[in-house]
């Protein structure tokens, strides 16, 4: 078993808020998390939180993960125009490679239509996650390779981790190789009193911190592959 922890950086809950608070406080505690695990991550990083906070993505790449794009604002890629969209994702890698190589990226919200795809191959990048396994019709979404581009799909939405562990468990046995598992650092951040949906909310702080670690563990002990997606091979006979 294959698994990816990938963490999309950007402001908080976007678009219901327009803070930065899991950034500052959330993105401290998962690196803590990962050294005392012993694992590698893929972070997902805006090109708009790079510039606000160059020391976070230093201290993100100096911890030996992987440095990832989730475009440059957070705007949806589905409501750009071709032109904007190759302007979103060349801001954002420029600033991003000030810190370090960056390979593979994906979109935020998981919105990113196929035929922008050629952009991110003209861009330098050779992995996109922009795919979820768990959003309706996807469940059996594959790792493929379209046009050169490895295209990796997440697999199961961030708040159904934040659950109770039997029930958790459960969902993990469900997940195939590679599990790609996304989380967001401002869900590492009690929200819980906040004005917003249940589900974005539900079991964040310190109980959403304490699930990742029982994932991780989870995975553990069943001999599992920790991996910077960057690092997860797909056949070039996929399709």
């Amino acid at each position: 078993m294959q698994v990816c922890i990938t963490i999309d950086m950007e402001q908080d809950c976007p678009p219901f808020r327009s803070t930065y608070n899991g950034v500052e406080n959330g993105t401290p505690q998962l690196l803590e998390l990962f050294k005392e695990e012993a694992i590698p991550a893929t972070f997902f990083t805006t090109g708009d939180v790079a510039r606000r906070y160059p020391q976070v993505v230093d201290a993100i790449v100096q911890s030996g993960h992987e440095l990832g794009c989730h475009g440059d604002t957070h705007k949806r890629f589905g409501s750009m125009e071709p032109a904007e969209a190759r302007e979103e994702l060349r801001n954002a890698s420029q600033t991003l490679r000030q810190h370090a190589p960056v390979v593979s990226f994906r979109a935020p919200n998981l919105d990113f239509p196929d035929s922008y795809v050629p952009f991110l191959r003209d861009e330098g990048y050779q992995v996109d996650s922009s795919r979820g396994r768990h959003k309706q019709g996807s469940f059996f979404t594959k790792p493929v390779v379209e046009g050169g581009m490895r295209r990796i799909p997440a697999s199961i939405m961030p708040s159904a981790l934040r659950t109770p562990g039997p029930i958790r468990n459960a969902l993990c046995r469900l997940l195939e190789s590679p599990a790609v598992l996304f989380f967001h650092p401002w869900e590492f951040t009690d929200m819980t009193r906040e004005d917003l949906r249940y589900d974005i909310r539900f079991r964040t702080g310190e109980p959403a911190l304490r699930s990742l670690r029982d994932t991780i563990r989870y995975y553990k002990r069943r001999k599992a592959s920790f991996l910077r997606i960057s690092e997860v091979s797909v056949s070039p006979g996929a399709r």
